[in-house]
Parts: structure tokens; sequence; C-alpha cells
């Protein structure tokens, strides 16, 4: 880095220093006439050219000589030419193939509920549906004869048929049977018989449920007994008189109907 910084620090001291020190150096013995010998032809040429500059007034001092160092970095700078970069610029190129999509940002924070829209337009009528299923169960039948017990159980059979919706109470075996599942409500009523004790049961699916009874009188009455039953399909009911064991009978005619069973649905099990 040092020679040619050196090099061109000389090549700047050469261009500013007088041509007077650029003329070839005089020998020492001739240094002390020269200022008594006219100018040499040379130096006559150049004062014609610029007498201003040899031609000096005789009372005018000097210009004070400027020195500079050889190492001394140039003091005047050349501007550089200004570059049009529009007519540079070429034409646009292609577009670029799409970029990788990039990391999905933070969720924002919920907006504000907006306003309610405009009411919309009346929508058409739907198909008819199926129709309302109702469930029905009841039954309500009666006995106009007198039953004396005997050695086993005995089952009550009605003669008298009241109501008896679908058929689902039979007369000859005289039980109820469950087609319909859910909430039943059943009833018993009897005339008991004066001096004989009255004794029978609801019974479900053999299992007695309730009793109706009434001890030994002189007179007879009217006795009733009732409850509610959670039957499912193909359940059964029915009344049975108690054996043998005991003097026991109910009383009826056949003028009157003394002894009824009814029942009927209250609740079908498929209802909320």
């Amino acid at each position: 880095m040092e020679g040619p910084w050196t090099l061109s620090c000389l090549l700047l001291a050469c261009l500013l220093l007088p041509d007077s020190m650029l003329s070839q150096p005089s020998r020492p013995e001739e240094e002390q006439g020269e200022a008594t010998r006219a100018p040499s032809h040379r130096h006559a040429a150049r004062a014609e050219r610029d007498p201003e500059k040899y031609h000096r007034n005789p009372d005018e001092q000097p210009p004070p000589s400027q020195c500079v160092r050889c190492c001394d970095p140039p003091t005047h700078s050349s501007a550089l030419p200004h570059i049009n970069i529009t007519i540079l610029k070429g034409e646009k190129g292609d577009r670029g193939e799409r970029g990788l999509q990039g990391k999905f940002g933070k969720a924002g924070s919920a907006g504000s509920r907006g306003h309610m829209g405009p009411k919309g337009q009346k929508g058409s009528i739907g198909a008819m549906g199926e129709p309302c299923k109702s469930h029905y169960a009841a039954f309500s039948v009666g006995r106009k004869k007198p039953l004396h017990s005997n050695d086993y159980y005995q089952t009550l059979i009605f003669d008298t048929e009241f109501v008896n919706l679908y058929g689902h109470f039979n007369m000859f075996t005289g039980r109820f049977y469950c087609y319909v599942p859910g909430i039943y409500y059943f009833a018993l009523n009897v005339h008991t018989w004066n001096q004989k004790e009255t004794y029978l049961h609801i019974v479900k699916n053999g299992a007695e449920v309730v009793i109706l009874y009434a001890q030994m009188s002189d007179r007879s009455i009217m006795q009733s007994q009732s409850v509610m039953l959670e039957l499912q399909e193909q359940d059964e009911v029915w009344v049975r008189l108690f054996k043998g064991e005991r003097e026991n009978a109910v009383f009826s005619d056949e003028y009157d109907t003394y002894v009824t069973f009814s029942g009927y649905l209250i609740k079908h099990s498929g209802e909320p």
C-alpha cells in the first residue's frame, strides 16, 4: 500500500511546483552570475506569452509560496458523472413460483356480536306427519251366580261383560291379558254371604297382590278392593277364591249383579 500512495504524492507535488523549479539545475559556479545575465531565449518567450506573470511591479510583493507535502492526500476531487439508472432498467421479468405458506399467527380476540339480520321469508309447508298413536286398554265384567269354596283355589269366572276393549279380558279363563304395557288400575267389588267369610285375592302372574276379606257376620255387606299395577306385555291378572280350609263364599243372584271386576290403562310405558 505504501508504494502506490507514495508515487501518487510525488506526482501531485510535481504538478503543484512552479515551472522554474522544474528547469535544469545550474551549476554552483554559475548561480552567482545568473542574476546579472539576461534572461534566456526560453524565458523571453514565456514572458511574451504571459506578460502579467513575468513583468511584475517592482513595488509588488511576490505571492507567498505554498508548501505541500508529498504524503498529503490531494485536495481537489473530480466529480463523478451522473448516470440515469432508468436507462439501465430492463424489462419486467416473469412471475416467480408461489412460496411456502407461512406459520399461522395467533388467534385474535372474539369480535362483538353483530346486528340481527332481517326476517327471512316464510318456508313452505312440510309433509303431513303420521297420525298420533293412542294406546287404550279397559275392561269391566260382572258375575250373577254365587260361588262357594272347595278343596282348591278357584278362579272367579264372570258371566256378564260390560266393557272389553279389544277383547283383552278373556271371559272363558276369567283373566286379563296385557297387550299394552304400562300402569293399570284394577278394582274388585263383591257382596258377602251372611254367616260366612269372604276371602279373595287379586293375583298377578300367580302371585297374590292384594286381599279382599270380610269376617263372618249375621248380615251381608258390599266389600271392595283396588290397586294400581305396572304390567309388561303378556302379564296376566285375575281374581281367585281361597280354598276350602275356611267356609267362605260370595253372594249373588240371577236378577242382579253383585260382583264386578274392572281395570284400565292409565299410562303407556312408551310415553315420557
